[in-house]
């Protein structure tokens, strides 16, 4: 795409016309939740809320891949990191992340070698240069990250490195779609923002199971302000009129059918598993596991890592921002024990979280 194409989805004309036909036809009182965390920071960052009628709220909710990582895999996180002959290699948002006792970077200051990474194939190149080591990589994310570190353990088994492992903490969104609308009195959600980067993966034929169950309104959106707003007017449309739909708003990215490749590569490594979500507790199939095939590469087989029984940060709201009850200032921890150098809960760690982007953006 070119510079000037991307202009166009960032045009303050067009957005204004969006947001006119918006107020033109919005009547009824709405709440909408965008499902993934770069749209919220796009959200915030463009002043798309301040833009909206009164009568449309937008809700944050469990599309940030750290946040919705559960405390006890965290913690796990953090005792392999404190094997003697292990390198742990992340992405950079994992590192600040606190467990019950500790943190990845408190590990590191304290000599555990840590290392950012900026994809597993960097985790790769470890492993192939220290033999003597045990190069373990920290699978998070959703199925956007899932098909590269799928890869990489391919890769891996083709060169036969035995000492690098994956500790797989992946999720996969629809299944989350059930448990919020299953919570839907509580959080009383109207219409879907379905998240650019997971559709790209698994199209919109992924999330056709949810919407034939709950025939709610669903909108794949990009990421620009213009994608936003039209994605928002779409929304609002099939509300208006009664007529819920599973639509494409971001089609220059996404399909129908998806990535069949990634989700061929995807599949080959790793199989669906119930998983813990933090906020949203155990969700039925939700995870990804590693294959039996590929056992020889799986970090919590290897290492036996048991995933004890934990609790979230005394006082942390994070769980319930995520299922969009509650808005970060309504957190008790918020701004007073709770802020970007000084995280307690995960929201406020990610460049994705809902917490990080409210104190950065909702004063401006």
């Amino acid at each position: 795409m070119t510079l000037k194409h991307i202009q166009e989805y960032r045009d303050p004309g067009i957005s204004r016309k969006i947001v006119e036909r918006i107020k033109e036809i919005s009547q009824k009182q709405i709440r909408l939740m965008e499902v993934c965390g770069t749209h919220t920071t796009s959200i915030f960052r463009n002043g798309i809320r301040s833009l909206l009628p009164e009568t449309i709220s937008l809700l944050s909710g469990p599309g940030c891949p750290v946040c919705v990582t559960a405390q006890n895999e965290i913690d796990a996180f953090i005792e392999l990191s404190k094997f003697d002959d292990v390198i742990i290699t992340t992405f950079g948002d994992l590192m600040r992340v606190p467990g019950t006792h500790s943190s990845l970077q408190n590990q590191r200051a304290n000599g555990r070698d840590i290392r950012m990474v900026y994809s597993t194939f960097d985790a790769l190149e470890i492993a192939r240069k220290n033999p003597e080591k045990k190069v373990v990589f920290l699978g998070v994310g959703f199925e956007t990250t899932a098909p590269t570190i799928a890869a990489s353990i391919i890769t891996a088994n083709k060169m036969n490195l035995d000492n690098f492992f994956v500790f797989s903490a992946h999720k996969v969104l629809p299944p989350a779609l059930f448990t919020l609308m299953e919570s839907r009195e509580d959080t009383k959600i109207d219409g879907f923002l379905l998240p650019g980067h997971v559709s790209v993966i698994i199209g919109t034929k992924g999330y056709q199971p949810f919407f034939e169950t709950y025939q709610v309104p669903c909108v794949v959106a990009g990421f620009e302000p213009v994608d936003i707003l039209q994605a928002i007017l779409m929304l609002v449309e099939q509300i208006e009129t009664g007529k819920p739909k599973l639509a494409n708003g971001y089609q220059r990215a996404v399909t129908f059918d998806g990535n069949r490749k990634a989700q061929t590569i995807m599949q080959e490594v790793f199989e669906t598993a119930d998983a813990n979500w933090r906020g949203l507790g155990i969700i039925p199939l939700s995870g990804l596991k590693t294959r039996k095939e590929f056992a020889a590469f799986d970090a919590q087989q290897v290492f036996d890592i048991e995933l004890g029984e934990t609790e979230d940060p005394k006082g942390c709201a994070c769980g319930e921002i995520l299922l969009g009850l509650k808005t970060p200032p309504e957190c008790p921890l918020y701004k007073r024990k709770c802020a970007p150098l000084q995280p307690i809960g995960p929201c406020m760690v990610s460049s994705e979280g809902t917490c990080a982007a409210y104190h950065r953006y909702h004063d401006i």
